[in-house]
């Protein structure tokens, strides 16, 4: 039960890729099998979120006003925000809900967080699709920017992965984070900019206020989507050194995630 050195749990871990993506997927499937309209529900959600949205936010409260084709800004925040919300929520009941699973089997606990992140991208690139139709219905053109959506979704993929092993680790150890995170997330959504522009509201808030929200991560990888898919979000409206910003994130997040969690691997599952 002693725990491996560092570079023996990686290969340790590298073995077990193909546990990781069967179990993501048998999870995946298992998660819809009781619903009449089943994986379609993974699309459905995050639609029926940004509706909401639109009517409190959009159409009540007024953030649509000086946005450029609204819907699409929205929807595209509300898609990436979901990823990550939902990495980090299940990351953060990855060990305390396979107990059974850590106890009968021996394999680097890392392949859970990681496989249930997994998970949130395969059901992120299904939603990914239904973005890019929404899009294109709003007005936007094709181009040859729409690529970047590839690297903006691998560093981010990277993030989620980093914070889901860091909140894998505090929720083993402390279960009431559960009952806790959906308030924080919550707290998360509303400085992210999804369903407003950071760049029209940092204009009016002290310089450190806007230095956060500029450099929060989900707002980050957020802006670079729509950056990337809507020709009205340009350069300008970006923060200073985007794409360093959300690459210092991705690699400070997965490898201090990645350590932090195997520092304790011994502990989990006992007790």
């Amino acid at each position: 039960g002693a725990r491996p050195c560092l570079p023996e749990y990686v290969r340790q871990l590298w073995a077990r890729r193909h546990f990781i993506t069967a179990y993501s997927r048998a999870r995946l499937t298992a998660m819809y099998t009781k619903a009449r309209l089943g994986q379609i529900w993974q699309v459905i959600t995050p639609l029926l979120n940004a509706a909401v949205y639109y009517l409190i936010f959009g159409v009540l409260i007024g953030t649509r006003r000086g946005i450029e084709n609204y819907p699409a800004f929205l929807i595209t925040g509300v898609f990436i925000f979901t990823f990550t919300q939902q990495s980090v929520m299940a990351g953060t009941r990855s060990i305390g809900d396979n107990l059974g699973l850590i106890r009968a089997l021996h394999f680097p606990r890392a392949c859970l967080p990681i496989a249930f992140t997994l998970i949130q991208l395969q059901q992120l690139l299904v939603s990914m699709v239904v973005l890019l139709l929404v899009v294109l219905l709003t007005g936007e053109m094709p181009t040859w920017a729409w690529l970047l959506v590839i690297p903006a979704l691998v560093l981010q993929s990277v993030f989620n992965t980093g914070l889901a092993l860091v909140m894998a680790r505090i929720g083993a150890k402390i279960r009431d984070m559960t009952q806790l995170m959906p308030f924080i997330m919550r707290a998360w959504l509303y400085t992210s900019g999804v369903f407003y522009s950071i760049d029209h509201v940092v204009k009016d808030v002290p310089h450190w206020i806007g230095l956060l929200l500029d450099i929060n991560p989900a707002a980050v990888y957020i802006n670079l989507v729509r950056f990337a898919l809507m020709e009205s979000v340009d350069s300008a409206s970006l923060p200073p050194h985007v794409w360093m910003i959300a690459t210092g994130w991705a690699v400070l997040l997965g490898v201090f995630g990645f350590v932090y969690f195997w520092k304790a691997e011994e502990s989990y599952g006992r007790g």
